[in-house]
């Protein structure tokens, strides 16, 4: 039987969608191998026509607008941004960016503005670039209306980082590949890295401000999750703690602990999946052996051990916990032990 391919109508008319939290994650483990922004940077202007034009390849009809839906602290757009917001046929929507670089809101108003485009029939057409299972009921009100959805995801370094079920209720599916976006993104040399991190502890603002830098002041002054402890303050490469003392001691940096310890829940998401969530329970301690892969893999993306540092691994593993919180939908505690 051959294959059928439901033909577009003449005039189409669509949009362009893009969860910017999920492209430039997703683009950056794929092509650097870290999901952090403050590690890459990225030309999103060039990007966004590479995008357009791309679309305008694939769906034959008329652009109504890009959606490029990304978060900035109290959504106060960054340089970069306002650059964006300026583009012909580009609307920028700002959801807010919490106190650990999550970006909040966002998944609300994709679903929002798809849904109405659709009841209003304002597109026949969307190409969503996003990840989040969150994006299902979207889709479903959007094809309710009649509107085809084409879901496109970014080229996974393995396993993969698009929710199954999201895959599932797509018209089409597409992947932009590591060809086609390595030239819009440029890996931040080391040195600019730590110097950054040197701001963030100084409390120096630089021009376009990432979530560590934003709030590495605030971490700097805040108490430990367990109590009564200091902090971890950056002062360099390796973060030293606040302390009464006369001397200070070397230490993990907080932040940097926990974006190991979300990274390498994400990597047991896409390798074990829903199917083996049961591995994990009862909680919320971590049984031993995936405790151990955890302080495993993490001390190796850190580069440093966190085997002196029990308030360190309380952090890997409270990241861990919510992080898969977010996937699967439970909620069982700090991860104390």
């Amino acid at each position: 039987m051959t294959e059928f391919a439901a033909p577009l109508p003449i005039m189409a008319r669509y949009a362009v969608m893009v969860d910017v939290g999920y492209i430039y994650a997703a683009a950056g483990e794929l092509l650097f191998g870290s999901s952090s922004r403050r590690d890459f940077r990225v030309d999103a202007v060039p990007l966004i026509q590479v995008i357009t034009k791309h679309a305008d390849e694939v769906i034959r009809g008329e652009l109504l607008r890009v959606y490029w839906y990304d978060a900035a602290r109290d959504r106060v757009p960054t340089i970069d941004q306002r650059v964006i917001a300026q583009m012909p046929w580009v609307k920028l929507r700002l959801g807010n960016l919490n106190a650990r670089g999550q970006q909040k809101g966002v998944d609300a108003q994709i679903r929002a503005d798809m849904e109405a485009l659709a009841r209003h029939r304002a597109i026949t057409d969307s190409v969503l670039i996003a990840g989040d299972e969150d994006m299902v009921p979207a889709v479903e009100a959007a094809q309710a209306f009649g509107v085809r959805v084409h879901l496109w995801g970014i080229e996974p370094p393995y396993g993969t980082n698009q929710a199954e079920h999201l895959v599932w209720e797509s018209d089409t599916v597409d992947v932009l590949d590591g060809s086609f976006l390595r030239p819009y993104f440029t890996k931040t040399p080391v040195a600019a890295v730590e110097a950054a991190r040197s701001d963030a502890a100084l409390g120096s603002s630089p021009t376009v401000p990432s979530p560590a830098q934003l709030f590495g002041e605030r971490h700097t002054r805040s108490t430990s999750r367990t109590g009564g402890h200091p902090i971890l303050s950056n002062t360099g490469g390796f973060p030293a703690i606040r302390d009464t003392g006369p001397m200070p001691r070397l230490g993990p940096d907080r932040i940097r602990v926990e974006e190991a310890g979300e990274h390498v829940a994400q990597k047991w998401i896409l390798t074990r999946g829903r199917d083996n969530i049961r591995d994990l329970l009862p909680g919320p301690i971590l049984p031993p052996v995936i405790d151990k892969e955890l302080l495993v893999d993490a001390e190796k993306e850190l580069g440093l051990s966190l085997r002196p540092y029990q308030e360190a691994r309380e952090w890997l593993r409270d990241a861990f916990w919510e992080r898969v919180h977010r996937e699967f939908g439970i909620s069982l505690g700090r991860s104390r032990g």
